[in-house]
């Protein structure tokens, strides 16, 4: 039996906001967007369309939904966006005012640097040096 994690869903502030940032700022592509009723809808992004592993969309409805934008992770880095070119994707990402949070660096596992997105969530792109 086959099984991935197929999704994993990140609180923003508003659909179309995130869509462009995502898209636009580090390239990720609209897999499903469509209305589920006049407030909700089913927004779903990729790095590619072979990817297994995508991004949903939730726009926070409550307080404590909202206090969890940009923190749902409680500071921690909370996504690992794997390239197969680390510094074609990181200039690319740099050139498109995506935020670092540091240098690039070489750890034993990879090429690696810290980036927040829109609402400050930590994430890592990483540029693996050897498979598991």
């Amino acid at each position: 039996m086959k099984k991935y994690l197929g999704g994993i869903k990140i609180v923003v502030k508003d659909y179309d906001e995130a869509i462009s940032y995502y898209t636009k700022g580090l390239g990720f592509i609209i897999i499903e967007d469509f209305k589920i009723d006049d407030t909700k809808r089913w927004v779903v992004l990729a790095p590619s369309q072979e990817s297994e592993t995508r991004l949903i969309l939730g726009k926070a409805t409550n307080e404590a939904q909202k206090l969890a934008i940009g923190n749902q992770t409680g500071g921690r880095v909370f996504l690992f966006l794997h390239t197969d070119d680390f510094w074609r994707d990181y200039n690319s990402m740099k050139g498109k005012g995506v935020v670092f949070k540091e240098e690039p660096r070489e750890e034993p596992y990879g090429t690696v640097v810290v980036f927040e997105d829109l609402y400050g969530n930590t994430w890592d792109l990483i540029e693996r040096n050897f498979t598991n």
